[in-house]
């Protein structure tokens, strides 16, 4: 019987899940045992899970799991160096030469563990099957346009916090807003993709203007100028290998309009990455890093914005991944054998 742990999250701030208590039930039907962690912080409450029947362990608890279980969670693992033996389906950020990527794939050999990073596991067209992309996207614009609301007021944004749902953040935005006598210009790069999509429709909603980017404007490989004639840049697209540079190093002493880059993608440390302005993400207790004065700009760069709308984003993502978890008893074929080919190739080089 195939044994699937759900761990809690450990990461400041993360409220998210990847499967919900619906998809529980439809594992447990289908003939998979469930554990699923108590949590603190999760958005979900372990009620729903529990009403399930599934099994319910300690949180936290998911190293002395049995040997054969496979460890679920979302975002990054303790940094402490243990080895990991079990397999592991999270979002590893290993595969790009990150560093703490680097130690992570360290741990998997010392411990002779697997991981099935989310972020690859793709279809035989190489489709990612399941992401967070919308909500990443509705959220990091949402970020971006309260970084520049507060530059246009004289300062720079402060934390930001979970909210209940996406009314809430309209609200919120709205309000912020009010007073102001001129609405920004946003361009998103990436616009047909999900983030894009979510990008784009935080922007409506808000009544901005958007322009609205994808493969077919940017395949000359720059540069790109329209970029420094907007006030608000929502670079969309994951850093890969032949990626352009959308915000070369020279953009900061540019004359331009640009006053807030939203790099939802938010892979700086990567080789790849699109916008050479900074070096490091931000977080919401600081969502805003000043990289440049007379005009300001502001750089929010948050890997966990799915965050912000938990719920909706943990429902949104657990729907598209279940039909997948309902085949972890072929883990040698379809998503999750190429996703082991991967790390496979990736833990052979480190």
């Amino acid at each position: 019987m195939t044994h699937i742990w759900v761990r809690a999250e450990q990461r400041a701030n993360e409220e998210r899940v990847g499967v919900t208590p619906e998809g529980v039930a439809a594992l447990l039907a289908a003939g998979y045992r469930v554990t699923v962690e108590e949590s603190s912080v999760r958005a979900i409450p372990i009620d729903g899970y529990r009403a399930t029947g599934c099994d319910i362990a300690p949180e936290n608890s998911w190293p002395s799991a049995p040997a054969d279980a496979i460890i679920f969670g979302l975002k990054e693992l303790p940094e402490d160096g243990t080895p990991l033996p079990h397999r592991h389906i999270l979002f590893g950020h290993a595969y790009k030469g990150q560093p703490a990527g680097q130690d992570l794939l360290r741990r998997f050999r010392a411990g002779g563990g697997t991981m099935y990073d989310i972020e690859y596991l793709v279809d035989e067209n190489g489709r990612r099957v399941a992401a967070f992309g919308y909500w990443a996207g509705y959220a990091g614009a949402a970020v971006a346009l309260k970084c520049w609301i507060a530059q246009a007021r004289g300062g720079i944004a402060g934390p930001v916090a979970r909210y209940a749902g996406r009314d809430a953040l309209l609200a919120d935005l709205t309000a912020e807003m009010e007073g102001l006598s001129e609405r920004p210009r946003a361009l998103v790069i990436g616009a047909l993709g999900r983030v894009g999509t979510g990008a784009t429709d935080l922007c409506q909603a808000m009544d901005l203007q958007v322009t609205q980017w994808d493969m077919a404007q940017t395949a000359h490989g720059g540069p790109f100028p329209e970029v420094l004639q907007h006030e608000i840049f929502l670079n969309c697209i994951l850093a890969r290998p032949g990626c352009p540079v959308f915000v070369p190093q020279s953009a900061l002493t540019a004359p331009r309009d640009l006053r807030v880059i939203g790099d939802i993608a938010c892979d700086p440390t990567s080789d790849f990455s699109p916008v050479k302005v900074y070096d490091r993400a931000t977080d919401w207790a600081a969502p805003a890093l000043r990289v440049a004065d007379n005009p300001p700009l502001d750089v929010t760069a948050i890997d966990n914005l799915p965050s912000l709308l938990p719920v909706e984003s943990s429902e949104d993502f657990a729907g598209l991944l279940l039909p997948h978890l309902l085949t972890l008893d072929a883990l040698d074929r379809g998503v999750w054998g190429r996703g082991k080919t991967t790390f496979d190739a990736h833990i052979a080089n480190v």
